[in-house]
């Protein structure tokens, strides 16, 4: 089974844009297909903008999210790596990801190094029907 950690902007759009790849992203996740994996600071994270009353996010989705990757979600402890990235908060997603062997699904690839396992949410789509 594949591994994936999600950037907290792919959960976003996924809510926001239910046709497009994050949300196609999501419902392999939901369905059991994609292994999702990630830290308490990223839940933290999750949690912090999901529930933002600034975003005018499908509540029902938020809890379904939230559920769905507490359940079958894989929490990972990552080492903090002394990689130079941009934006400091993104650490999480990047150690997460490469402690758990997963891809880094994000719509920021330019806050992160060049990596064959950081991918946009379009990219990792269609490599996976492409694999399919």
């Amino acid at each position: 089974m594949t591994k994936i950690v999600l950037d907290t902007n792919v959960i976003v759009s996924a809510i926001l844009s239910p046709k497009g790849a994050c949300s196609k992203i999501m419902d392999l996740v939901f369905a059991g297909e994609m292994q999702a994996c990630y830290s308490a600071d990223i839940l933290a994270e999750y949690k912090d903008v999901l529930f933002r009353s600034t975003l005018d996010l499908n509540s029902e989705k938020r809890k379904e999210f939230f559920e769905v990757i507490q359940k079958a979600g894989t929490l990972i402890e990552p080492a903090v790596s002394d990689m130079k990235l941009p934006d400091e908060s993104d650490r999480t997603f990047y150690d997460t990801a490469k402690e758990s062997g997963a891809i880094l699904i994000t719509g920021n690839v330019k806050h992160y190094p060049v990596e064959p396992f950081i991918m946009t949410p379009s990219e990792f789509f269609h490599s996976e029907m492409e694999r399919k």
